[in-house]
């Protein structure tokens, strides 16, 4: 039910309340019964025996438990306990990280005000907010959580932080008398206070409307127990390669088997052979490699101001189509900036950045003077409670007052001197109602009253204007070109104030002075865009990445900071969420690719774009600081929190928390979660032609009839030198130039595209040439054992130089920096060591089934495994071409 459209009378009537007496006990016992206590509910989570089962649903990771218990039965008890140690560490990561997805709607409950100050039985008393009910009267003053959702019959100088809410940058001035529309959205219904928000000015009283999961709050509480968990772009392509790997090795292995048996050979020692190559094939590295590898990343976000909470969502980043953002802090810098100002006469530009007193204040037509300029300094820095702290360039109080004390600075007129030359005598605050503020200060001969307030009121209450010093009759003239510049600046999104003097007598009642006043001039401040903001956003168009700004401020001033951004360009718009509600969601899905700016859109919306942009096919991530932005972020592929202006509730919802509240962290995060999607796509391309490589060679050895190239024990061998360190390396590559230039992936697209499929079956018939050639040479100088060595080095060589080729999918070796990767040059120094020590050292040489290679020979089987590597750097020339 609404009540922001309700007269006073009308919803005490409708609540069955006294605004002086309350409810009585009984009517609150009743009504306890009827509405349950003040609390947010959450829905029943998966218990830890039930998230435990769910790691170990993949299909990868069960075939990897087929091959650990196959290796432990085949004798390879390292190579099973490491699959098997992997699976553990995957399960382990898995149920953590879905632990913490709960913790969101613990945090929201813990934002409800523990106490409420209440009327009941005509008396005032101090409850549990839980016991409110429906119908209460409650009293709020400044540093109160609001208890519930309330509407107010009374205000006085009432302020309410609602930035949580509703993306509101400051505190909402709250009229108890005002009607607003039915379809106002949240931040502009001003006789209304919600449960959660805090009281930061005045007081007020109003009666309880909706208690629990019925206020606003309780709405985003049912929201975020609705979104559901959904697998990263990541998670669903592993699954996906899982299958198929899962099948496509055990049917080569088992044509293996049957061509063995067909060629009579012993029933064991092929089913071993068949065993030992299905447990090559299947890259048991995969998971680990791609845990290390992301959790790496993740230890680089951090030095790029990102603290990413779950391992997939590293990557998932890198998918990114569309960032949705909210303005203030992110896109701005959330301080007020004084840019213009004008005197009566002439309009002048301010320069600086924040809250830093370094800055000039130009004249836009070049030199000018103005008498008028130097008194609107003084309203400025006098008629303010604002302090700067010099230090941290920062501010203590209001923000609006803060940019102006900046201005005096800047101007040269410093807070501390002034206020010693020209001490308070007097003030009259602001208030909502007159929406003035006026101090009366001290000079050498007498006393002046210096006002600021809004334009149009500052006007009504003038009668003369200050010109270059001389006091003029304020005509009709003057008051259009006033009105002229206040519209001009508020048309580019700035907040206007007005200025005025007068000189009083000793003894006046200053709230009888603000009338006669001389008109001084005006400021337009805004909250303006960061530096980096505009070269992130340029990056990321350029990046193809669409950048969408959602935001609680008003439509106009969303759109001037969007335009200056770059965000709003010819074919974009912008939308108010009233707007949104006249769409179904059809009608939105396709609207919200044209809409660049949302504002005024409540959390429904939020929720609501993000859904329609998934809809789309684009990956989605979402930012935020406001327990209004909770469900957005849960609900987005990659939600991002901010980190010093964010609320508990908005960081346990993320995946991801900005220590910056930077806009550019989160391109900068993209461009890693790119470089991290590459170097996956490396390694599984590496270890994918490595492993088919083997295959063929076996299957084409027995299906020519030349017996086994490698026998059980070296294929495994073959798997723990090269599938292991070799692939950590390729994962730690460097950023390739021109990451982000290029176009989102497909989020629908497997890890291994066509191109990749070509270069890997190109590359694994080459690995299967070079060890045949290599078998048939050996075996020719000293029998099968020298074959099958011959075969064993040329295969582990070939793959480790193959490593080289692989750091890019396109980047020619020549045109790289071949050592470039330290640790993939440890690795390969590593393997090479554990296989020489296994042909060479004569006692490994029977277990290994390897004998002593002449050194004249070692170089023609190297020259042999040149050819993998060679075969690497031609599978680039045929994608060049395709």
């Amino acid at each position: 039910m609404s009540y922001h459209n309700k007269s006073i009378k009308q919803v005490l009537a409708d609540e069955g309340t006294n605004a002086t007496q309350g409810l009585d006990s009984n009517e609150v016992k009743k009504r306890i019964d009827k509405y349950g206590e003040n609390k947010l509910e959450e829905k029943d989570g998966k218990t830890l025996k039930d998230m435990i089962i769910d790691q170990f649903k993949d299909v990868l990771i069960i075939i990897l438990i087929v091959a650990a218990i196959i290796s432990i039965v085949l004798g390879e008890i390292i190579d099973g306990t490491f699959i098997i140690a992997i699976v553990i560490l995957n399960a382990v990561l898995g149920v953590v990280q879905e632990n913490k997805a709960s913790n969101a709607l613990k945090a929201l409950k813990e934002m409800a005000a523990p106490a409420a100050k209440v009327i009941r039985n005509s008396k005032l008393e101090k409850i549990a907010s839980s016991e409110l009910v429906p119908g209460d009267v409650v009293i709020l003053e400044a540093g109160d959580y609001v208890p519930a959702d309330i509407r107010l019959i009374e205000s006085v100088n009432l302020k309410i932080e609602e930035a949580a809410l509703t993306g509101e940058s400051v505190p909402v001035e709250k009229e108890a008398d005002a009607l607003v529309d039915t379809d106002a959205p949240l931040g502009d219904r001003e006789n209304m206070a919600f449960m959660s928000t805090i009281v930061t000015y005045g007081r007020g009283k109003g009666v309880v409307t909706s208690t629990g999961m019925k206020t606003e709050i309780g709405n985003i509480a049912n929201m975020l127990n609705e979104v559901e968990e959904v697998a990263t772009p990541l998670q669903k392509k592993l699954t996906q390669f899982g299958k198929v790997l899962g099948v496509v090795c055990l049917a080569v292995c088992a044509i293996i088997f049957v061509l063995g048996i067909l060629r009579d050979e012993p029933l064991l020692e092929i089913f071993m052979t068949s065993v030992s190559l299905a447990v090559a094939a299947i890259p048991e590295g995969l998971p680990a490699v791609v845990t290390v590898v992301l959790a790496l990343g993740m230890q680089r976000m951090v030095k790029r101001d990102a603290i990413v909470k779950k391992l997939a969502a590293v990557e998932t980043l890198g998918s990114t189509t569309v960032i949705c953002t909210d303005k203030t802090g992110t896109l701005t810098q959330n301080k007020m900036v004084v840019t213009k100002l004008f005197d009566g006469n002439h309009i002048w530009d301010v320069s600086g950045v924040g809250y830093s007193t370094v800055g000039q204040i130009v004249c836009e037509k070049g030199e000018c003077t103005s008498d008028s300029l130097e008194r609107i300094m003084q309203v400025s820095v006098l008629c303010n409670d604002a302090k700067i702290v010099k230090e941290k360039e920062d501010i203590i109080g209001d923000p609006t007052e803060g940019a102006l004390v900046v201005l005096g600075a800047k101007g040269g007129y410093p807070q501390e001197e002034l206020n010693k030359s020209y001490p308070r005598i007097d003030e009259f605050p602001f208030d909502s109602e007159r929406k003035l503020m006026s101090t009366i200060h001290q000079r050498k001969d007498d006393r002046v009253m210096y006002t600021k307030g809004a334009p149009d009121v500052i006007l009504s209450r003038c009668t003369k204007i200050n010109i270059n010093g001389e006091i003029q009759t304020l005509t009709e003239e003057h008051i259009n070109r006033i009105k002229e510049i206040n519209d001009q600046f508020a048309n580019n999104a700035l907040r206007v104030l007005g200025f005025a003097y007068k000189v009083v007598t000793e003894g006046v009642d200053i709230t009888q002075e603000e009338k006669d006043l001389v008109f001084l001039g005006l400021t337009g401040m805004m909250d303006p865009p960061r530096e980096e903001a505009r070269e992130a956003v340029k990056l990321c168009k350029r990046a193809g990445i669409r950048v969408v700004m959602i935001t609680g401020d008003h439509k106009t001033t969303a759109s001037a900071i969007a335009k200056d951004l770059g965000i709003i360009d010819g074919q974009s718009e912008a939308m108010s969420g009233s707007e949104i509600n006249g769409y179904s969601d059809e009608e939105f899905k396709e609207k919200v690719k044209h809409v660049s700016v949302f504002a005024r859109v409540s959390p429904e919306h939020k929720v609501k774009i993000v859904k329609a942009i998934k809809s789309n096919g684009d990956i989605a991530a979402m930012t935020g600081d406001g327990v209004n932005d909770a469900p957005a972020l849960k609900q987005a592929d990659i939600g991002v929190a901010m980190g010093i202006t964010g609320t508990d509730v908005a960081k346990e919802a993320a995946d991801m928390v900005l220590t910056d509240d930077n806009f550019a962290s989160i391109v900068d995060a993209v461009e890693e979660g790119r470089v991290i999607f590459s170097n996956i796509r490396k390694f599984v391309g590496f270890l994918l032609s490595c492993n088919f490589g083997e295959l063929l060679l076996i299957f084409v050895a027995m299906l020519i009839n030349w017996g086994s190239p490698l026998v059980a024990i070296q294929i495994l061998w073959i798997n723990l030198v090269t599938d292991s360190f070799p692939a950590f390396a390729l994962g730690l590559e460097a950023k390739e130039d021109g990451i982000m230039d290029e176009k989102p992936r497909d989020p629908n697209a497997p890890i291994t595209d066509r191109d990749m499929l070509i270069a890997i079956g190109f590359q694994s018939v080459a690995l299967a040439v070079a060890g045949l050639a290599s078998f048939w040479l050996g075996s020719q100088h000293g029998g099968v054992v020298a074959g099958q060595t011959y075969c064993f080095i040329t295969v582990i060589i070939g793959e480790l130089l193959r490593a080289y080729s692989a750091r890019s999918e396109e980047k020619f070796l020549i045109k790289m920096k071949v050592f470039g990767n330290k640790y993939l040059n440890y690795s390969v120094l590593l393997a090479l060591v554990l296989l020489f020590v296994v042909v060479y050292v004569p006692f490994l040489q029977p277990i290994f089934s390897t004998t002593f290679v002449p050194l004249a020979d070692l170089g023609i089987i190297i020259a042999m495994a040149l050819i993998p590597l060679a075969a690497g750097e031609l599978s680039k020339i045929l994608k060049k071409a395709n």
